[in-house]
């Protein structure tokens, strides 16, 4: 059965990301996105031969531009703003030097199997003073993600990813793969830049909610 994602009014998520915004707020975290792939590695390839550097990236960009928008805007960094390739340990480092209180790594799924669809979390399979915030928020995030968007839930998972591995003593870390570019409907949908905007909105908020900001 073909799988129908939601195409959630901008205007809702919107409203609710105001919502959320209005609320009291304590001392101000800091968020790094990191922006997986980039350069020579475009990391997996999808369906009509889009990247995945490209979409997490526009994801990327797009989470930016929408909380700058805000009237109390988060404290965001991303690991790199362009097409560039920077190295796994550069990315961490940079965490530990902005001293970073929540560290979000951004990629896509592929699959062999062009029916293989959902939302993945991971979290560090290496045990670490942050492992059980990082478990909390990639529940919480997957939760919202899911709800807003539609994508199945495929759970959170833990892995060896040095992202993960070289974060989880210094911050909340968590590794999201944002749906499979080889399946035809996820793929579809991320290729439509109304659907990234919504996507970007959807982690924002999944974000403030699940941190105390």
């Amino acid at each position: 059965m073909k799988k129908v994602l939601k195409n959630v009014s901008f205007v809702i998520l919107l409203l609710k990301m105001c919502i959320i915004f209005g609320q009291e707020t304590t001392a101000q975290k800091r968020i790094v996105i990191d922006v997986g792939h980039g350069g020579k590695d475009s990391g997996a390839i999808g369906i009509n031969g889009i990247q995945e550097k490209d979409v997490v990236l526009d994801v990327a960009n797009a989470i930016l531009n929408l909380n700058n928008e805000m009237d109390k805007p988060l404290d965001i960094y991303l690991t790199r703003y362009s097409d560039t390739l920077i190295s796994l340990s550069d990315r961490t480092k940079l965490a530990k030097a902005l001293n970073a209180d929540l560290f979000v790594s951004l990629h896509c799924n592929h699959s062999d199997n062009p029916e293989a669809s959902g939302i993945e979390v991971y979290s560090s399979k290496k045990q670490g003073e942050y492992s059980k915030e990082s478990v909390f928020i990639g529940y919480q995030i997957e939760k919202v993600f899911c709800e807003t968007i539609g994508y199945q839930s495929r759970g959170v998972k833990f892995a060896n990813f040095q992202v993960l591995r070289e974060t989880v003593e210094y911050c909340t870390s968590i590794l999201l793969e944002l749906g499979f570019l080889s399946n035809w409907d996820e793929g579809s949908y991320i290729l439509d830049n109304n659907n990234i905007e919504r996507i970007a909105l959807s982690i924002l908020i999944s974000i403030k909610k699940s941190i105390k900001l």
